[in-house]
């Protein structure tokens, strides 16, 4: 029998995270780099890939190889899937992270619902859904080669509640109806490729609540009167589920939506 510390152990395994340049891509990396992993980060501003790799490198020994992708774009989804497949026979974990986001800048985003635009709804599912379709598709062959193949998907709270709009109240923040839309998706989508990619592969999804990330006092305090905790989330809460869905913690779980939301869905 394992103990816990080799079921957490991730040494010779490699994870793919997108929008790995971003505050949970890095996150999340860092986590399990902290295991043993080998990174892949995907992302589309090179900038923040370049920030990312130099700031993991510093304290891991381990591979970090970075490729830059507009998952917005089809074709460019599969030429680096091509890459990656051409590079590596196996892979072990891919975390689904990239998103178009509540204070994503497009126009008819994040504004009130009578100023939402349909137009911007075929690329932020493309992004936030249909991404991890293509990618997981893509990808299977390599993750069948591994024993502990693990897919995280990155969904929402608001993928399976309606959102409090007074919290916006007079603020340039916004929630958009497809972002919920794509996210409640996201989720239904964990659900079928759990029963289609098993016994091979374990399909998850995590549902954060609010993150900390600087927002106007007004808007955290609102957040937190409503939240049983007390307050908004730390990119460090997620460290533990990311570490238990990507490690054989999780061997016999797949199907399920973690939420981790301080309490924020249980009123």
């Amino acid at each position: 029998m394992k103990t816990i510390k080799q079921l957490m152990d991730l040494n010779e395994r490699t994870a793919l995270i997108t929008g790995g340049g971003g505050y949970l891509g890095r996150t999340f990396a860092e986590t399990l780099l902290e295991l043993g992993a080998n990174i892949i980060l995907i992302d589309i501003d090179k900038e923040k890939l370049d920030s990312a790799k130099e700031q993991l490198k510093k304290s891991k020994h381990q591979n970090i190889e970075c490729f830059i992708c507009d998952i917005s774009n089809e074709n460019a989804i599969q030429n680096t899937c091509g890459q990656i497949k051409e590079n590596y026979s196996c892979l072990d974990i891919i975390i689904n992270n990239a998103a178009y986001v509540g204070t994503t800048d497009i126009k008819g985003w994040a504004v009130p619902f009578e100023d939402q635009s349909s137009e911007c709804w075929p690329d932020a599912i493309q992004v936030n859904l249909t991404s991890a379709f293509t990618i997981t598709q893509s990808l299977a062959p390599l993750m069948k080669n591994s024993k502990q193949a693990s897919v995280i998907n990155i969904a929402s709270i608001y993928g399976i509640i309606g959102p409090d709009m007074s919290l916006y109240k007079d603020m340039k923040m916004g929630n958009p109806a497809a972002y919920a839309a794509s996210k409640g998706g996201l989720i239904q989508l964990t659900k079928w490729l759990a029963t289609n990619l098993a016994p091979d592969i374990r399909v998850n999804s995590i549902s954060p609540g609010g993150i900390l990330r600087g927002q106007k006092e007004t808007f955290v305090t609102r957040y937190n009167n409503k939240t049983p905790l007390g307050r908004m989330a730390t990119e460090e809460d997620f460290k533990g589920i990311v570490a238990y869905l990507a490690s054989d913690m999780s061997a016999y779980v797949t199907g399920q939506n973690f939420v981790i939301d301080g309490g924020w869905t249980c009123w």
